[in-house]
């Protein structure tokens, strides 16, 4: 077996225990264009279980009782707010769709400024940060570039944020 084939059979191995779609495509990619896929994909992975699940309507409850005990803390106005929506008649379904729309256009937002920060000031126009992967002992490595590409393919529905009927 040639060293290529053993590093796409445990690369492949990787993205399918990361649960990544199609994971030799994305092991090719990283072996043939020297791109960072692992790393990427784990990025989106983690950023994406920061959305709200797409079945999960908890979370509505969890925030309307946090906003309940702490009135005035960061944040308790989507408690009270999610209360008189609630009230109002909207379906949790719609809340949960109108939060994770809202998250995935922020987490996508946040992915595109990675690569493009867009300062407007031209005197501040050298300021650049970015992504990169870092070994076991703190070196930096690759540019992770481009995330935003990625966003909607590794949304864990499969379904690249479309509404569920709409599939």
């Amino acid at each position: 077996m040639s060293i290529f084939s053993t590093k796409t059979s445990r690369l492949t191995h990787l993205f399918e225990v990361a649960g990544a779609p199609d994971p030799l495509s994305w092991a090719k990619s990283e072996i043939d264009e020297d791109i960072p896929q692992l790393a990427r994909f784990m990025f989106l992975r983690q950023a994406w279980r920061l959305v709200v699940a797409d079945a999960d309507v908890q979370w509505i409850d969890r925030e309307i009782q946090q906003s309940t005990h702490s009135p005035e803390a960061p944040g308790a106005g989507l408690g009270q707010a999610l209360s008189r929506l609630l009230n109002s008649g909207a379906s949790r379904e719609d809340l949960t769709e109108l939060a994770r729309t809202v998250q995935w256009q922020l987490l996508h937002g946040l992915c595109y400024q990675l690569s493009d920060p867009s300062i407007q000031e031209p005197e501040l126009s050298e300021v650049r940060w970015g992504l990169f992967e870092v070994n076991d002992k703190g070196e930096v490595g690759r540019p992770i570039d481009g995330l935003h590409e990625s966003v909607l393919e590794t949304d864990p529905t499969g379904r690249e944020m479309r509404p569920r009927d709409a599939v």
